[in-house]
């Protein structure tokens, strides 16, 4: 193991050791407070260029399979195989575990990052790292061992010239390059068109466990494009980067919900479909990432345990209703501990989004009943549509 430093672009650095792929990697340094999962969330597509710091105080104890990644081959990426894409663009962490032991281990998580090159950092103090993000906020950082290790003011100028996540506009870096078809488990009920923003491998999989045929389109696909598929309904993924800068998605969505589909999101989707009806966005300080952050159901005062990833969000303020071109809506989910945005829904139920993810894997499933709230959406629509 050679030495390596994590960079903040504030001058901070940690001093540790290389873990994974020895070299340079460059992007928005941030923490997620999982214990478990490491996997799921090395290859989930909205980690796309973040240095991910795991406040879980050891790593690597499950190895790496072949049936837990959220990135796999049908996106194009068949580079890297049945082990799926590491999406992150760097790792940092505490302690390596030295022995891999889970019955389905393929192998271990630093082989896999080495075997993808992708950049990390062990043997720092993680605690401190993510004491210093909740306090200044998520911020550029860089991964420097072997001959990529320069003095300190040279390495933190190396962060400082990247670009800002905000403003970054990432989501067909990591959408599909054509379409696919993901087909239901058994006759299907339902077909729909997925627009995929960044998009994990789980949620086409919970639909199909509900009878559902997904079409998953790439993230620049047009109106024409889903119409042509004659879903009975559209859904918008979770992704990465600015919601801001997504005009495309945004537009789709207006056309989509001109067409009276119903309509799901799920966290960057949630953002679109926000924007959409005529809410505006806003960069977090440090995001909400990890799998034990508390929701409120407005609509039923229930609290939900969830599963998040996002470091931008909807502005707005619990229960408020607007008006939109497509009827009137309303926040319909606030996280409990901070107020953040968590969900809206237009009020006629055609069309409703969370900022969370019920398809977490792992993670908690105290959110997975939306699947089936979006296919109740889903009969009464083509039940209207039968009556007519």
């Amino acid at each position: 193991m050679s030495e390596a430093a994590l960079v903040l672009e504030d001058g901070k650095v940690y001093r540790g050791r290389s873990f994974g792929a020895v070299g340079e990697t460059l992007g928005e340094a941030v923490f997620s407070t999982a214990m478990t999962g490491y996997q799921e969330t090395l290859t989930d597509p909205s980690y796309h260029r973040q240095i991910v710091v795991a406040t879980a105080p050891q790593i690597g104890n499950t190895g790496w399979n072949l049936d837990d990644s959220e990135s796999i081959g049908s996106r194009g990426h068949e580079a890297a195989g049945a082990a799926g894409k590491i999406w992150v663009a760097g790792y940092a962490i505490r302690d390596a575990t030295r022995r891999t032991s889970n019955w389905r281990a393929t192998g271990t998580l630093e082989d896999e990052l080495i075997r993808q090159n992708v950049v990390g950092i062990q043997g720092i103090d993680t605690r401190a790292v993510v004491r210093h993000l909740r306090n200044f906020g998520s911020m550029r950082a860089g991964v420097f061992s072997g001959d990529a290790l320069a003095p300190a003011d040279e390495l933190v100028e190396r962060v400082r010239n990247q670009p800002s996540m905000l403003g970054a506009s990432l989501a067909e870096e990591v959408s599909t390059p054509g379409g696919y078809t993901i087909e239901p488990e058994g006759t299907a009920r339902f077909t729909i068109a997925a627009v995929d923003l960044g998009i994990k491998t789980n949620t086409p999989r919970m639909f199909a466990q509900r009878g559902v045929r997904v079409h998953v389109v790439p993230s620049t696909a047009t109106l024409e494009d889903i119409l042509d598929l004659d879903p009975d309904g559209a859904f918008l993924s979770n992704g990465p980067g600015d919601p801001a800068t997504a005009n495309n998605a945004v537009q789709l969505t207006k056309a989509i919900l001109g067409q009276r589909l119903p309509l799901f999101g799920i966290c960057f989707g949630n953002q679109i479909l926000g924007r959409a009806l005529g809410l505006s966005t806003y960069k977090m300080k440090f995001g909400h990432r990890g799998i034990n952050i508390p929701v409120i159901d407005h609509a039923t005062g229930q609290v939900a345990i969830t599963a998040q990833n996002h470091g931008f969000a909807l502005e707005g303020e619990a229960g408020q209703e607007f008006d939109t071109p497509f009827g009137r809506a309303v926040i319909s989910h606030t996280c409990a501990n901070d107020g953040t945005v968590e969900g809206v829904r237009l009020l006629d139920g055609s069309a409703f989004s969370v900022q969370y993810h019920p398809e977490a894997a792992a993670g908690p499933h105290d959110a997975a009943y939306l699947f089936d709230q979006f296919i109740s959406t889903l009969d009464a629509a083509s039940a209207k549509k039968g009556a007519v």
